[in-house]
């Protein structure tokens, strides 16, 4: 399967943001990574649907909006129609989790599940087969530039283990310290989709450390 890259303009420089955007996307990345934070679910507070909309305007890639925040079925519309392709929720904040996914994927979006370090993969249990991805946090969600957690590789190994039983084709997302030094650990482990902030935007050339990229993922 191929392996997919995912710049989170978490990183970015937003004073130029639609210039960073177009630069990723010219170096040859697959998607665009957006962290929504409400300050609520995770302390932090960063944008809503009217950069979703800046960002889509700038770039014809699929959008990933990552939503971390509280009651996500309040604003899933909102970013929907601010340009959201792939919409994931967590599943910690949502008490109807099958509910949430059928509304993502009614409005024609893909609907990914997302997991915290310390939340078990038993939770997506009876909803896997219904998700396009699953969104595994390999830091705690919050900030950006942290260091990867390392037990998220056996996460990996269970996760695909469970998506093969379920019969479905479901991909797996990571998000957190993902970098030339542990990107290859985690492909490996079975990951398909590699978020990627300061690694990528923090880097002096974009189009170089994208290769590079490629070139540790083997394509």
């Amino acid at each position: 399967m191929e392996k997919l890259i995912a710049p989170s303009i978490l990183s970015a420089d937003f004073g130029r943001l639609a210039e960073e955007i177009r630069s990723v996307e010219a170096a040859g990345v697959d998607w665009i990574h957006i962290d929504v934070m409400d300050g609520h679910f995770v302390p932090n507070i960063t944008l809503g649907p009217m950069i979703v909309e800046a960002v889509n305007q700038a770039s014809s890639l699929p959008l990933d909006v990552h939503l971390m925040i509280e009651n996500p079925d309040r604003y899933i519309p909102d970013f929907i129609k601010a340009g959201a392709d792939l919409v994931s929720v967590h599943a910690e904040t949502c008490p109807h989790l099958n509910r949430t996914i059928d509304m993502i994927l009614t409005a024609g979006c893909r609907a990914g599940a997302v997991l915290n370090p310390a939340t078990p993969l038993e939770s997506l249990e009876w909803t896997l087969e219904y998700l396009d991805f699953v969104l595994l946090m390999s830091v705690n969600p919050g900030f950006g530039g942290q260091s990867f957690i390392p037990n998220t590789l056996k996460k990996i190994r269970l996760l695909k283990t469970m998506i093969a039983d379920c019969g479905k084709s479901v991909l797996i997302e990571i998000d957190g310290g993902v970098n030339k030094t542990t990107i290859k650990g985690i492909a490996d482990a079975g990951a398909d989709v590699f978020v990627a902030g300061s690694a990528i935007f923090g880097s002096e050339n974009y189009t170089k450390t994208i290769q590079e990229f490629r070139q540790i993922l083997g394509g």
